[in-house]
């Protein structure tokens, strides 16, 4: 039984595995190894979701797609050094990512072109550096974004017309009260 076990869990891997890459379970509960490096990516493969070591080192990756790491729940280790980073406004959520993941792997991360940044680490870079970045969040955020805005600009536009319609039915009852004292007035009294 131990030995189908054993042999069956290398066919699984193989599957979710990227065909450039290779990789190896550290054991059912603590996810994969998966090794990227050195096969001269130019974009990131889809990895499997377990991934726990991810080495992407000596690659030809100028920058990682918005979202891309954050399935990985379960990583520990992340190496992205020697790579040819292009620091423009896609830079940004590598950079923004490894703020949170690891800060010494961030400072050791190097622009390699636009010329003006070429050497400066990623860790250092500022928002002068980058430009103007019209499309900072990724799709999922500005979505929640413009659905915040239209509720919120729903809700402001339901208030001034319930406060237009409570000032008009003021008026009508100031007219209908003013109405009935003058139709009062006009009643020949009778004795």
């Amino acid at each position: 039984a131990m030995l189908g076990c054993v042999l069956l869990f290398p066919v699984v891997l193989g599957e979710d595995c990227p065909s450039l890459c290779s990789c190896w379970s550290l054991g059912e509960a603590w996810g994969m190894h998966v090794d990227c490096s050195s096969r001269g990516l130019r974009s990131l493969p889809t990895l499997p979701r377990l991934t726990r070591s991810l080495h992407l080192h000596n690659n030809s990756l100028a920058s990682i797609p918005a979202g891309a790491l954050d399935s990985l729940g379960h990583l520990q280790e992340l190496q992205v050094w020697d790579n040819p980073w292009h620091c423009d406004c896609h830079i940004l959520y590598l950079k923004l990512w490894l703020q949170d993941f690891s800060a010494p792997a961030l400072a050791r991360l190097r622009c390699a072109s636009p010329a003006h940044l070429r050497m400066k680490s990623l860790g250092q870079l500022t928002g002068n550096d980058l430009g103007v970045c019209t499309r900072l969040l990724p799709t999922k955020c500005l979505q929640f974004f413009w659905r915040d805005l239209i509720l919120i600009a729903g809700v402001i536009i339901t208030l001034i017309l319930v406060a237009r319609a409570l000032k008009i039915s003021k008026k009508l009852i100031c007219q209908l009260t003013l109405g009935r004292r003058r139709w009062r007035r006009n009643i020949p009294k009778t004795h």
